[in-house]
């Protein structure tokens, strides 16, 4: 599908293109789509997206907008001819014990559920990728149940541990590294989401798929160990659209 997008000059070497301004894994695909074209081009020295957007930067920008408009049409208009992709889908263990999810009880008072209530449903969807950002490694995610969306904290809490998995508004994920936030703690993942010693830091790629599954205290311990140790690998399988 093509989608009519809006171009926008933005500071003296970028134009900044946006698709239709909703969360959908088909705009998501196009996105990428689109990406992976400009990409090649070799006027074109970076590339970033966001959940319906792409930030281009020139590295010799003509200052003739519509020029620059019409050869980034016609790459668009290239960018369908294969439009077929391959991602991941990545099995993350979570563990939701009290201990570690310091806003669970409050959030499942907040929508009327059990706590079991909340991490069934939580742990049940598969989460889209759509952009990493904020921090190293943090996972933007698409595709919580609405049942669980909860507002952002009033106050951000000045520390918030590695690994915790959250949920703020009407998203999901997980803090890769200490950091402030006013998102909900609902558990913790003994996973590295960002390790600089490795090739790839960050294991997902936007598209990828998150899946989440219970653990308990234990285990969580058990799989920490073995991160720690570089020897943890994570499960994971080839999704295709």
């Amino acid at each position: 599908m093509r989608y009519q997008l809006k171009y926008k000059p933005f500071g003296e070497q970028s134009v900044l293109i946006e698709w239709p301004q909703i969360i959908s894994k088909e705009i998501l695909k196009d996105v990428l789509s689109f990406k992976a074209k400009l990409e090649a081009e070799k006027r074109i020295y970076d590339v970033n997206h966001a959940y319906n957007s792409l930030l281009i930067t020139f590295s010799d920008f003509t200052n003739d907008l519509e020029s620059e408009i019409n050869q980034l049409e016609a790459i668009y208009n290239r960018a369908h001819v294969v439009n077929k992709h391959s991602f991941k889908r990545w099995r993350i263990p979570v563990c939701y014990d009290i201990h570690f999810g310091i806003d669970l009880n409050e959030l499942a008072l907040t929508n009327n559920l059990s706590i079991d209530e909340v991490i069934q449903r939580h742990s049940i969807s598969n989460y889209t990728v759509y952009f990493i950002g904020f921090l190293p490694g943090f996972l933007y995610l698409g595709g919580l149940d609405k049942t669980l969306n909860t507002p952002r904290k009033a106050s951000p809490r000045l520390k918030i541990e590695k690994g915790a998995v959250a949920i703020g508004g009407g998203q999901t994920g997980i803090y890769p590294s200490e950091s402030p936030g006013g998102w909900n703690i609902i558990g913790n993942s003994p996973i590295n989401f960002f390790n600089v010693q490795e090739q790839t830091p960050c294991f997902a790629n936007a598209g990828d798929e998150i899946q989440f599954y219970p653990v308990s205290l234990k285990q969580h311990a058990d799989i920490k160990t073995l991160v720690d140790a570089g020897v943890y690998h994570l499960e994971s399988e080839v999704i295709n659209d």
